[in-house]
């Protein structure tokens, strides 16, 4: 149960219990979550921002003394489907979200992660956890990730100040680095209260053409040239042999209005004849399987081992999971190759082995998932160069000068 605001903040500081055990701090209004912004910085005490509760196991381990809870900051504050564009606040659950879209055939265009497969708890995927996480799946090859569609932001920085960025349509550019360097900070520069986004049309027909039992190489080589093709492929990922079939499958997505949606897949398939494309599944049985890749399901069991997020150039991707040898139990590739999923061991020497290959092979890292001692052994996001990090404490700076919010969360110190 939250804290009921009348009784006061006085109460919960001086208790002294620690982080998530106690009940959360949850303002129901803006207003309300400025006043207990602006006592917590009075105090010195570090927040933990909170939402839906299901991506509490991404970052690393919170340091916060008390919770602040998004929870009861709901509902959409403006839904415009001639301009394509909603704002809602951010305990608004991506369910009532996508309900209300549905209803106007339209859609957040980057396909969000829903991470309770990965984490194995419940809870409910917010707009806020979305945007401090820029969890975007499958469709970012064609429609971006979240921060491209992300047009406005409110957020409560360190001085308890509700400030805002970005505007209600595309083309108000005013701000929009505001927007974008807020989106995947994990709330460390403020508490976001109000998210503004740009929308697309819902697809009427989709179809995904499975290639079978191509290795790894051949398969990035088929995503490459899918995703060169004029035929609109919204989706390239590769599932190793034993992730729900015992052969490996490449898969490719086109996503339109039916008619077209056909002639592109038939062309696609001629296209791809010589690495033995021959089959289509269409409908439920497709939006399922996109569904598995966009929320990592074929990597979320064995619940004990870590899973990492990986980014690479799609030229490097396999000489990566090459160089990492037995450390790789599992993975499979998304974005054409861009993007691997992979399982490893645990442990300190599984990570170092993960950020070693990386130096080799170039790109960037993110432990999604590890027991909470790992998490705070090791680095969870790729470290930043010196330049990167002092630009970055000099942002942490400017949005909260006595780092309240999300303490350590992505790296310690800031």
């Amino acid at each position: 149960m939250a804290a009921e605001p009348g009784q006061g903040l006085s109460a919960r500081w001086e208790s002294g219990v620690k982080g998530s055990s106690e009940a959360p701090l949850a303002p129901s209004d803006e207003a309300e979550a400025c006043a207990y912004v602006a006592e917590a910085r009075g105090r010195k005490e570090a927040l933990d921002i909170v939402g839906g509760g299901s991506r509490s196991g991404f970052g690393r381990p919170p340091e916060g003394r008390h919770a602040l809870s998004s929870a009861r900051l709901t509902g959409i504050v403006f839904h415009e489907p001639a301009e394509m564009t909603l704002r809602a606040r951010a305990g608004a659950t991506l369910s009532a979200i996508e309900a209300a879209l549905d209803a106007h055939n339209q859609m957040l265009p980057f396909e969000p992660i829903d991470h309770r497969m990965l984490y194995g708890g419940g809870g409910e995927p917010t707009i806020g956890g979305l945007v401090a996480t820029n969890a975007s799946g499958p469709r970012r090859v064609s429609a971006g990730a979240a921060r491209d569609s992300l047009i406005g932001l409110r957020l409560i920085n360190g001085r308890g100040e509700a400030i805002a960025s970005g505007g209600r349509v595309t083309k108000n550019v005013a701000g929009l680095d505001l927007v974008k360097i807020n989106c995947g900070a994990l709330g460390g520069f403020g508490l976001i209260t109000e998210a503004t986004f740009k929308l697309l049309p819902r697809p009427e027909s989709e179809t995904t053409i499975v290639i079978r039992r191509l290795d790894d190489a051949q398969a990035v080589a088929a995503m490459t040239q899918a995703l060169g093709s004029p035929y609109g492929v919204s989706g390239a990922a590769a599932l190793s042999a034993g992730m729900g079939r015992e052969f490996s499958r490449t898969i490719l997505r086109l996503e339109g209005f039916v008619d077209s949606v056909d002639q592109r897949a038939e062309k696609l398939l001629a296209a791809l004849a010589d690495f033995g494309a021959e089959r289509v599944l269409g409908g439920e049985d497709s939006r399922r399987l996109w569904r598995g890749v966009r929320d990592a399901e074929f990597i979320a069991k064995p619940r004990e081992r870590a899973v990492w997020r990986i980014g690479v150039r799609p030229s490097r991707a396999v000489e990566f999971v090459n160089r990492l040898g037995p450390t790789a139990l599992a993975h499979f590739y998304d974005c054409g190759g861009g993007l691997i999923w992979l399982a490893s061991d645990p442990t300190v020497e599984s990570a170092a082995a993960v950020r070693a290959a990386l130096v080799a092979s170039g790109g960037h890292a993110t432990l999604m998932r590890a027991p909470s001692p790992l998490r705070a052994a090791v680095d969870v996001f790729t470290p930043l160069s010196p330049p990167l990090a002092a630009l970055t404490q000099r942002v942490k700076a400017a949005f909260d000068s006595d780092g309240l919010f999300n303490r350590g969360r992505m790296y310690a110190g800031i």
